[in-house]
This record gives C-alpha cells, structure tokens and sequence, in this order.
C-alpha cells in the first residue's frame, strides 16, 4: 500500500437517519437514535418458549393408589 492511498480521506458514508422535521430537539433525536441503535444490537434469536407440562399427557397416567394403613402419607412420595 502506498503512503498516499494510506492518508487518503475516506469519503463519509451517506448518513443512516436523517431529520427532516425543523423544530427536532437534540434530546429528541437523541432518543430515536438509541431505539434505532438498540434495535439494530438486538439479541440475534429469539428466546426458546418454555415447555407447557400443565397439561402434558404424561400428567394424565396417574398410579392407582393404594388403600390401607399409612397410603395417604405414601401418595406424596415419588414413586
């Protein structure tokens, strides 16, 4: 690379936003350009769904319960 293209100025690149509207305060276009850039840094993915067990079908084979002498203290216990 030569010393000239080296200290070349880089032409400016056409602005991304644009204010069009003359009574724009800086505090105004400060905001909307945070929310621009906040969209534009987003997380990439979207976060997994958590699994709905409320309703799961395994939920609806439930054990017999046995009847007798200490059962209901029993029927809490995992099995």
């Amino acid at each position: 690379m030569s010393d000239e293209a080296a200290e070349a100025p880089e032409t400016p690149a056409r602005p991304v936003l644009r204010v069009i509207t003359p009574s724009a305060t800086p505090e105004e276009v400060a905001a909307i350009t945070a929310v621009f850039a906040a969209l534009a840094a987003g997380s990439g993915e979207a976060p997994a769904k958590p699994k709905r067990e409320w309703a799961a079908p395994a939920r609806m084979h439930r054990p017999q319960l046995q009847a007798g002498r200490g059962a209901w203290r029993a029927s809490a216990l995992p099995r």
